[in-house]
């Protein structure tokens, strides 16, 4: 097993690019491609105003941000301070009382889950909610079935998680928890989504696997699984992940956003400092 440590999202990067071809005919999931680059591109999901609550219990406040194609924005914050509530609100799993959300500018505020993943916007739950008496390849192909009948899962998949296509036919309850977390991401990303969202996807996992999915994360922001960038939403515990993976960052604190900032500036920011306060 690996020594615990972060993974080496920054070194492990990979330019732009890609064998895939375009589609023949525009892609409805996409932003047209201008003006755009792999870091620093347009804003692919955009949170405005966004709050939230459980029965007279106010969870979001006013929550605004930004992600945007080609980096992975991360959102930090302790137990119990909304994330979560967050990243199914901008699923669709529950509605919002007030703000809106955009999806390249399209809004999807009311949208149902379903039809945003249509629109390109991808979610791995906490706990990562595999189909447990399902094989794998049941479980990718359950990822796409907003698509059209008969569509095959993505072969780069395989590329990107490789102990998938020696379990294809195994049960995806006898896998181990770190094989579970990457059949879990497999499936968010096996309809092509632009917008990949993710509620700590290292909680449990070994940390060579960890390593891994930091590595394919990066990657997945520089070209995703067609050679466009896709923006990453990650909501993380382990401080080290986030810091080495965020180009930008968000700090909650009783369901507001308390800091943002660059991934770069996190250190300097104070934000490890902030998160034990």
């Amino acid at each position: 097993m690996a020594d615990k440590g972060p993974p080496e999202a920054a070194s492990g990067r990979l330019p732009p690019g890609g064998n895939a071809s375009a589609p023949a005919e525009p892609d409805p999931r996409r932003p047209p491609a201008h003006g755009s680059s792999a870091s620093g591109g347009e804003a692919a999901l955009k949170v405005t105003g966004l709050d939230q609550y459980y029965g007279g219990s106010h969870i979001l406040r006013q929550v605004s941000l930004e992600a945007r194609r080609g980096e992975v924005t991360v959102i930090l914050g302790r137990n119990g301070v909304g994330k979560t509530t967050l990243l199914k609100s901008l699923m669709g799993v529950l509605g919002v009382k007030t703000g809106r959300v955009t999806l390249h500018g399209r809004d999807i505020t009311r949208t149902e889950p379903y039809e945003r993943v249509r629109a390109g916007l991808a979610y791995v739950p906490q706990g990562r909610e595999i189909f447990g008496r399902l094989t794998v390849d049941e479980n990718l192909r359950m990822g796409l079935a907003t698509r059209p009948a008969g569509t095959p899962v993505p072969p780069v998949l395989f590329e990107l998680f490789p102990v998938l296509k020696q379990m294809l036919h195994r049960r995806g309850g006898d896998l181990s928890g770190g094989q579970q977390q990457q059949l879990a991401i497999a499936r968010a990303l096996a309809p092509g989504p632009s917008v990949l969202m993710l509620d700590e996807p290292t909680e449990g996992i070994q940390p060579s696997i960890i390593k891994e999915i930091g590595r394919t994360l990066a990657r997945l922001a520089e070209r995703g699984i067609d050679g466009q960038p896709m923006a990453i939403v990650l909501v993380e515990q382990y401080y080290d992940f986030a810091e080495e993976l965020a180009d930008a960052y968000v700090v909650m604190e009783r369901g507001e956003v308390v800091m943002r900032g660059r991934g770069t500036d996190m250190a300097a920011d104070g934000v490890k400092a902030r998160l034990a306060i």
